[in-house]
């Protein structure tokens, strides 16, 4: 599943695939928001962690699952 999140005062948003639903990244997302944490902390397919300031955060975009790519990748 692709999950790309909007950070503040930052043209680009960060984009990655994760193994996880929808339903345990936003589990993570709420969690992390609702309890104060400072950090949200996410991983992609590669095993990446992706740290990200919960305060930062303008929006979670969560992607369809499965699914494959056709294409070259830079």
């Amino acid at each position: 599943m692709e999950i790309r999140i909007g950070i503040k005062h930052s043209p680009r948003e960060l984009a990655f695939d994760t193994d996880s639903s929808a339903a345990e990244v936003r589990g993570i997302v709420e969690d992390a928001i609702s309890n104060s944490a400072a950090l949200v902390t996410l991983s992609d397919v590669k095993g990446h962690q992706y740290l990200v300031h919960t305060e930062a955060i303008l929006y979670v975009e969560l992607g369809g699952e499965g699914g494959r790519k056709v294409g070259f990748i830079s």
